[in-house]
């Protein structure tokens, strides 16, 4: 087995384990999300979002590690926009989960606080509230990702790695994605809504259709043996 046989069947992988961690973060914190009051049901009882919080950074992980075991490959077609999906779906995405899954677990401390009779208990609630959703933190989270895609799927288009039909539909499924994190960012979509979520299939999508055609096709061999040799 090649080494880029390999790499193509982690690279499958860690889709998959990406997007199943992100399915379980949130149904490990939906039923906070449905509490009537959501710091008292912290207070009662934190696993929901401690199980959560740590799919949420096993999933950045999983999707942080494609870049990088991408960057030897891409960088053979153009090493300025390898390296611009390293910065933007390695570095800057796995920060924004890192934050959300930070703000997660403060929900813990801050939900001790409200339990014992905090004065400001109003001021508790919508700093709670803020935190679970990080509405902000996942726009801009999506508008990085949106962009590290791009470079991805424009790379395997010209590159061929993969049949440019799947690499057009990623390209695609970018437009849609990338509006509702604009109209999320500027307040005119919520990100939870069925309009966000009939936006962000197409990616989700292709995303699953590549994890699978990288595990049991590979890369195109031809596409490989054509690129130049990489330099030291």
């Amino acid at each position: 087995m090649t080494a880029e046989r390999k790499t193509a069947i982690v690279v499958g992988t860690l889709y998959i384990v990406g997007t199943v961690s992100g399915v379980l973060s949130l149904l490990f914190t939906d039923p906070v999300r449905k509490a009537q009051d959501l710091l008292m049901g912290v207070a009662a009882d934190g696993t929901p979002i401690i199980l959560g919080s740590l799919v949420l950074l096993a999933m950045g992980l999983a999707l942080a590690m494609i870049p990088v075991m991408m960057f030897p490959i891409l960088k053979k077609q153009n090493e300025v926009l390898a390296l611009g999906y390293v910065v933007f779906r390695g570095a800057l995405e796995t920060i924004a989960y890192l934050a959300t899954a930070v703000g997660w677990l403060l929900l813990l401390p801050l939900s001790q606080a409200y339990r014992v009779g905090a004065p400001d208990a109003g001021s508790l609630r919508a700093i709670g509230a803020l935190l679970l959703d990080a509405k902000e933190i996942g726009s801009i989270g999506t508008i990085v990702f949106c962009l590290g895609a791009s470079m991805f799927y424009f790379l395997l288009y010209r590159s061929r790695l993969v049949p440019r039909w799947l690499s057009a539909w990623g390209l695609l499924a970018v437009i849609p994605y990338i509006a509702g994190g604009v109209l999320s960012l500027s307040h005119l979509l919520d990100p939870r809504s069925m309009i966000a979520t009939v936006l962000d299939v197409p990616m989700a999508l292709q995303e699953m259709v590549l994890a699978v055609w990288l595990i049991a096709k590979g890369f195109n061999p031809s596409a490989i043996a054509s690129m130049p040799a990489a330099r030291a």
